[in-house]
């Protein structure tokens, strides 16, 4: 017997045991939420009959086995939302090839295994793919930059739902509407998005054992607001192309054994919130920008031969130059124009020191009506000011008896 539902939800329960494999009669269903539950065991190869489904959540269950090559034929699917559980095995080529209409993949936290397919490449709505905390090996693909979605910086729809329908019985209408949700990790911890999933552009690969340098395709995607890339074994510069992501909010590169200096064009993403760059191999002075500098020590410790600020060692040339900016020619013409000041401050205290004694004591030797009239004046103050303490003295003995 055919069912008709359309959503299946029942996330968030005390629900065990496996997945039934009866989903054979439910060819209509468009919504199945089983997520945050206790389920267990394999993903039944009978899903693979749910030709209209857009959305298969099982995240935080405690599922295992591979994936079934079945699910390649549920080719209307936006949302495939894995994480948290026990799956194996190597990431599927179908994926790439038969869920073209994929929106959000994440296979956070699971046991695949082996090297990203290039085939993944053919998912150009793709805005959230989370491949974090795996064991995933072998370098990123180039091929990234066909992620046509995350090339744009504007989305069309802030929210991700299945379409309105509308059931017509006599004398009874009914509408509804289901809007999908994924929780997301966002600077260190998880947030539900979902009247604002269709904005959320993330690419987090963290967590793995990717290695070789970070392919300058991935430079393309100018829409993401957040580049995970940490934990991994990936090596060589940051390109200077990194520049161009100015949509991102987030990026940490941290713990892999990227070398050489910090490109320039870093300080430009002047949206930046969070940055971390700690334990690689980087070398050099921190770009200067207000962007860069306003970041704790932190997000670039354990770069050893990293130097400037906000970190607390200097670079060499910082130590010998007082003012960043200025070469070792204009230092030494302020050293010279300081001497000069310096010999030139002592010379007119010395000159003026003679002019001042000689031109009030000299004219007092020269002149005797003047030097006269000068003593009889100092006379005079002398014995004002002996009249006036001893008046004084005699009020405040007067006033003490």
């Amino acid at each position: 017997m055919k069912n008709t539902w359309n959503v299946f939800d029942l996330s968030s329960n005390l629900l065990s045991g496996g997945l039934p494999d009866c989903w054979l009669n439910f060819d209509s269903l468009s919504i199945l939420n089983l997520a945050n539950n206790s389920f267990s065991g394999k993903i039944p190869d009978s899903m693979g009959f749910l030709n209209n489904i857009q959305t298969l959540s099982f995240h935080d269950n405690r599922l295992t086995g591979k994936l079934p090559s079945s699910l390649k034929n549920c080719s209307q699917l936006r949302v495939l939302d894995l994480r948290k559980n026990a799956l194996y095995g190597e990431i599927s080529t179908w994926i790439g090839v038969s869920l073209q209409n994929l929106i959000v993949l994440s296979l956070k936290s699971n046991n695949f295994h082996g090297s990203i397919p290039f085939q993944l490449c053919h998912l150009a709505l793709i805005q959230v793919l989370d491949l974090s905390l795996n064991n995933i090996s072998g370098k990123i693909p180039k091929c990234f930059n066909n992620f046509s979605a995350m090339t744009r910086e504007k989305s069309s729809n802030p929210i991700i739902e299945l379409a309105d329908k509308i059931w017509i019985v006599p004398r009874y209408v009914y509408k509804y509407s289901y809007l999908d949700n994924v929780l997301l990790t966002w600077k260190g911890s998880e947030h539900e998005y979902k009247s604002t999933l269709g904005l959320v552009k993330i690419l987090d690969l963290s967590s793995n054992k990717l290695d070789g340098a970070i392919p300058e395709e991935i430079m393309d995607l100018v829409g993401l607001i957040a580049l995970n890339l940490s934990r991994n074994h990936l090596t060589g510069p940051i390109t200077p192309k990194i520049g161009q992501l100015k949509s991102l909010d987030f990026l940490d590169l941290s713990r892999n054994q990227f070398s050489r200096s910090i490109p320039s064009s870093l300080s430009q993403l002047s949206g930046l919130s969070v940055l971390d760059l700690s334990y690689n191999n980087l070398s050099g002075k921190i770009p200067i920008g207000t962007q860069l500098q306003s970041f704790n020590a932190s997000v670039y410790a354990r770069n050893l031969e990293l130097c400037g600020l906000p970190l607390p060692n200097k670079c060499p040339n910082e130590e010998s130059t007082p003012c960043p900016g200025r070469n070792d020619g204009a230092n030494t013409l302020e050293d010279e124009d300081d001497q000069f000041m310096t010999l030139g401050f002592y010379v007119s205290l010395i000159l003026g020191f003679f002019v001042g004694f000689w031109g009030v004591c000299g004219t007092l030797m020269l002149n005797r009506s003047w030097r006269y009239g000068y003593y009889k004046f100092l006379t005079g103050m002398k014995d004002w000011l002996y009249v006036t303490a001893a008046v004084n003295i005699a009020k405040l003995q007067k006033f003490r008896n």
